[in-house]
């Protein structure tokens, strides 16, 4: 190989050296592949077939070939997804019918997101210090299943969960949230769209969760409002920097869509008779898609479970009170609607360079590097389920679920730090953390090491932490030793885990093996003797 590696840096008429380092660096660049391809034709042309390297030459172009025919594998990944208004209620006492945490098949990733979250003024300012209610009772219910929140965003009513397997969480980088307001001229917070991002496994999604505004005669101010969001709300990444631009894209949320122009008895016969087909056509979100460009780029699955609005509480009875409103007028009851939703868009993929405009000076970067990406790490979706759950009763909304199988070529499968706990841990003696960079990575005087018990909420769950820079005590070329103060490990004992923050990344990017932390009576038993005599 190396004889041939020669050979293509001698033999041929003219070696083009138009592409950049990280081009030519990069061996999963099919640019880098393409050019390098083109350099040994020449060579080929001008190789003589008498020559010894003809026979390697060969020989290493058909263990080529052979590579390139073993496809590498692709992984699925169970996604649970769940919209629910909660009408300011208080979190039910049991959520795993909502979660089907019974179902034979668990899920990789949750993400819930909630409209009319109770937000009264004492209320919400507790909440920015604690977690308010609903966070906490969807932690503590999967905590102890090894799932760990990643990231969370509250925008007064709005709430926007998202939670990981244990073992996917050092894949799970380059994690923000934002938000946007369009109630009252865009002051307001009580209606409007909040999003997590992050890149799982090197894929760029994005959750978005919005409640848009109210009433049959809004349609178009809600398309106006959801348009408004996608096109204003930025990330700091240069990949994906807005919506639009990651591979993977969730609206859900109670985006208030009416069904239009058939009446209340229509409407509760097909509700009756199961007939939803019979009111898809009359759907605003349905019909709308129709004829609005943003949103024919998402897409839904079937509407087959009854509409998810408006129940009286405690019932699975749908609205029949009249409603007193100013001037003593009686308001009419609500007709059913589906407003509750969950849809999805896959970034098109982009046109070879060949089909592009032809008025354009040449492809840009940023459509080779997505064509590179599309091609080499394809990214499929399958939605396994949408429905409704009527288990619960305690707002005037149903919940919505959405069950889908994501399919993707990893774009990498290794994390960036690899951790160890040195020796015995116990509040009795110092520690010390092994750590090595196991790939490149933005680290920062910001960056800590966490001592997590198993079964850990989320990344602020720590028992204890460490800053990374400002306590290593050994340093060489492979790997780091960063030094724990006795006085820092509370006497808890139990089965622990050691966690790499990347400040930079907002995520953890590594985490150890489990192992024991001790407590004294544990690390030295004659301690405990002692003091039993």
């Amino acid at each position: 190989m190396d004889e041939i590696s020669q050979l293509l840096g001698t033999v041929g008429r003219v070696r083009s050296d138009t592409l950049s380092s990280d081009a030519t660096q990069s061996t999963g660049s099919r640019v880098a592949l393409r050019h390098r391809l083109s350099q040994l034709m020449t060579c080929v042309d001008d190789l003589d077939p008498t020559n010894r390297l003809h026979e390697k030459m060969v020989k290493t172009l058909d263990n080529a070939v052979l590579a390139c025919a073993k496809k590498p594998k692709k992984d699925g990944f169970r996604l649970h997804i769940v919209t629910w208004n909660v009408a300011t209620a208080e979190p039910p006492e049991d959520v795993t019918s909502l979660l089907h945490l019974d179902s034979a098949t668990s899920a990789d990733v949750f993400i819930i997101g909630l409209q009319e979250v109770y937000s009264g003024p004492v209320r919400f300012i507790s909440d920015m210090v604690f977690h308010d209610p609903w966070s906490q009772k969807f932690m503590s219910t999967l905590a102890p299943l090894n799932y760990v929140k990643v990231s969370s965003i509250r925008m007064q009513g709005l709430l926007l969960l998202f939670f990981s397997k244990l073992e996917h969480i050092p894949f799970i980088r380059d994690v923000q949230a934002t938000y946007t307001r369009t109630g009252f001229l865009g002051y307001w917070g009580n209606k409007g769209g909040v999003s997590v991002r992050l890149s799982f496994y090197g894929h760029m999604l994005c959750f978005l969760n919005c409640h848009l505004a109210a009433h049959m005669n809004y349609a178009t101010e809600r398309v106006d409002e959801f348009e408004n969001i996608v096109d204003t709300q930025t990330f700091d990444c240069m990949k994906a920097p807005r919506i639009r631009d990651h591979r993977l894209v969730f609206w859900l949320g109670d985006l208030n869509f009416r069904i239009q122009d058939h009446g209340m008895h229509f409407v509760r016969s097909c509700i009756n008779n199961q007939t939803y087909n019979l009111l898809w056509n009359s759907d605003q979100l349905i019909m709308l898609k129709n004829k609005e460009e943003l949103l024919q780029e998402f897409e839904e699955g079937p509407l087959n479970f009854q509409p998810t609005y408006k129940f009286d509480l405690k019932s699975d009875h749908y609205d029949s009170r009249l409603y007193r409103t100013w001037f003593d007028f009686n308001s009419k009851k609500r007709k059913p609607a589906w407003t509750d939703r969950i849809l999805w868009r896959v970034r098109p993929k982009a046109l070879p360079s060949d089909e592009q405009d032809e008025n354009s000076v040449g492809p840009s970067q940023v459509s080779i590097t997505q064509q590179d990406e599309d091609e080499e790490y394809p990214l499929k979706l399958r939605q396994d389920l949408y429905t409704s759950n009527m288990e619960y009763s305690i707002s005037d909304h149903k919940p919505v679920l959405g069950i889908f199988t994501l399919t993707l070529r990893k774009v990498y499968d290794t994390p960036l730090v690899r951790l160890q706990a040195v020796g015995d841990w116990s509040a009795d003696i110092d520690a010390v953390v092994l750590y090595r960079p196991l790939q490149p990575f933005p680290s920062s005087n910001w960056d800590w090491i966490g001592l997590y018990k198993v079964g850990f909420s989320s990344f602020s769950d720590y028992v204890t932490y460490t800053w990374v820079k400002d306590d290593e005590v050994a340093v060489n070329e492979e790997q780091m030793q960063v030094f724990v103060s006795k006085e820092d490990i509370p006497v808890r004992g139990g089965a622990c885990v050691l966690c790499y923050y990347c400040s930079s990344l907002h995520c953890i990017i590594g985490i150890s093996e489990t192992f024991q932390e001790w407590t004294s009576q544990q690390l030295y038993p004659e301690v405990r003797l002692c003091n039993a005599q």
